[in-house]
């Protein structure tokens, strides 16, 4: 066992609730690519303890304990951080009961059937796309080999409609939709958008109190209801034509670049690009309907990780609904009101995990910034866990707040850096409690947050300005007053508010957790999204990839 583990044992008491008891029934796994979702119907226990392995490995790993939702008599949770197409070995342990299961993470590599390739060059006919794959080959409708294809319907209806399953759309160039660039029609699933350009989509809106409300939601791609499987990766989304309003006039409205409509879950948006000017910026980069529901978008068993989203008038990312085991991490939000929106959770477990928060801002004249993570629940809608492990926000043009004033029940945070003048969370609460700890907080109230081990105080609220992304072993900090200084040599000065440098307060500050900070170096985990020592995060559509691989048709071709 690591120094440090025992940091972690506290947690496992807060990862039930109290309720009914449930009857038994094998446990099942839903699978994304890198991510494994567990569902167990048995009673209610202190805890139900995780174990995995590869098939065939000797040695097995832990993860974050399961948590039970009396109102479902149900354990559910998340193993991360697995490896596409393998299988793996879980044991589960609640009370006396236990159980066993094999699950296999999906394939990311998708079989191809029929191939359509479209004309070289330029055209102003969209498309319809109506027919289906299969499981076995998928349709791909692609651009020809060493060629370019560019789709400008100039504002006449969508660049492209899929009507079918088990479609793969590739490196194709879209512009000047009317409303939406990809339009998915309703109940479709298996459908895979790769390495495409999208601009110009979209209508003028105007500001929700003045009644202009017409081009909100107009998106990049946009699923209409009960589309699911759905996987968005190393995409361009950029420019729209129109503009979100800011809060100046009341809530934002306009483009977005990925909507979602009560989707069926199993969804991977991935390595995209999203990103706008000041001036025709998005109200959500990734988002959807219905906040206050039992779906909601991505509803569950959903990734969204690695993207880089900039100018959101309201959330960067917008995860509301059912957000059961729904999995965000590894993104860089820049230039956004609120991080993640995650209101409501009626299900959960939802993990929010490893995010950078950038610069944040209120409307275009006022620079006050949101919060990291927007929260709320309305009537039964909400109740389920959050969990939001190892994000940084830094200053200055950073987040006001960490959450919003909303209630925040049932919330686990750790290791997160929260550099933010505001509040850490509200002074309202309501059951089931949340517990805060381990992370670094130095605004101007915890709310109802205890942190019994979070990083605050005279020497951490110094060396704050010197925080960085990407934290250093030491940091330096002005010592406000008159400071006798050894010079060397043994000659002693008194100076005036000297620099000095101390060992940085995020590092080795962490609380264990397993599945999701294994890989720590030192005495312990380091706060924030970044390890000392450890491979910096990549974030877009050109991350972790060599400088050679992935390029896109329309970044290539002349």
């Amino acid at each position: 066992m690591k120094r440090g583990m025992k940091r972690w044992m506290p947690l496992f008491a807060l990862l039930t609730s109290l309720g009914a008891v449930a009857a038994d029934s094998p446990p099942v796994a839903v699978a994304t690519f890198e991510c494994l979702g567990l569902y167990w119907k048995t009673p209610e226990a202190r805890e139900c303890t995780v174990q995995y392995r590869r098939e065939g490995a000797t040695a097995w790993r832990g993860a974050l304990p399961l948590v039970f939702d009396a109102r479902d008599g149900e354990w559910r949770g998340s193993i991360v951080a697995l490896a596409p197409d393998t299988a793996y070995e879980i044991k589960l342990r609640a009370g006396e009961r236990e159980a066993t299961l094999t699950a296999r993470t999906r394939r990311d590599q998708f079989p191809i059937g029929v191939t359509t390739t479209l004309p070289p060059g330029d055209s102003a006919d969209g498309l319809t796309i109506t027919q289906s794959g299969s499981p076995q080959g998928y349709h791909l409708v692609t651009v020809p080999a060493g060629g370019r294809s560019t789709i400008d319907v100039r504002n006449r209806g969508s660049n492209l409609v899929i009507d079918a399953d088990y479609v793969i759309v590739r490196g194709i160039e879209l512009r000047n939709a009317a409303a939406h660039g990809i339009l998915i029609k309703a109940g479709h699933h298996d459908i895979v958008v790769e390495q495409c350009h999208i601009s110009g989509w979209g209508r003028y809106a105007g500001p929700v109190s003045y009644g202009n409300t017409g081009g909100n939601l107009d998106s990049a791609i946009y699923a209409e209801r009960g589309c699911g499987n759905l996987t968005f990766q190393r995409n361009l989304i950029e420019h729209p034509r129109g503009a979100a309003s800011d809060w100046e006039d009341g809530h934002p409205v306009g483009p977005q670049g990925i909507s979602l409509i009560n989707s069926t879950g199993g969804n991977v948006i991935r390595f995209n690009d999203i990103w706008a000017s000041e001036d025709h910026g998005f109200n959500d980069g990734i988002g959807g309907e219905d906040n206050f529901s039992r779906e909601g978008s991505p509803n569950r068993d959903s990734d969204i990780h690695g993207n880089f989203i900039r100018n959101c008038w309201d959330d960067a990312i917008e995860s509301e609904g059912a957000n059961m085991n729904v999995r965000i991490w590894g993104n860089y939000l820049d230039k956004f009101y609120n991080g993640i929106a995650t209101a409501c959770v009626s299900r959960g477990p939802l993990y929010v995990f490893r995010n950078v928060y950038a610069a944040s801002r209120h409307t275009h004249r006022d620079p006050t910034g949101g919060a990291c993570i927007k929260t709320g629940e309305r009537e039964d809608f909400g109740g389920g866990r959050r969990f939001v492990l190892h994000n940084t926000a830094l200053q200055p043009g950073g987040v006001h707040t960490a959450f919003t004033s909303h209630v925040n029940p049932n919330c686990v945070t750790r290791n997160n850096i929260f550099d933010c003048r505001g509040a850490l969370t509200t002074k309202q609460d309501k059951p089931p409690a949340s517990d805060y700890d381990y992370d670094f907080f130095n605004g101007s109230d915890r709310g109802v947050a205890v942190e019994r081990h979070g990083v605050r105080g005279r020497v951490a609220y110094l060396a704050t300005s010197r925080l960085e992304f990407f934290p250093a072993p030491r940091v330096s900090y002005v010592h406000y007053g008159k400071i006798p200084t050894d010079m060397g040599g043994g000659q002693k000065r008194v100076i005036t508010d000297p620099v000095e440098t101390m060992p940085n307060p995020v590092i080795d500050a962490g609380a264990v957790l397993p599945n999701f900070n294994d890989d720590f170096t030192g005495k312990a985990p380091d706060l924030g999204a970044f390890e000392l020592g450890g491979p910096p995060l990549e974030f877009g559509r050109r991350a972790y990839l060599k400088w050679n691989e992935g390029w896109a048709p329309w970044e290539t071709v002349r």
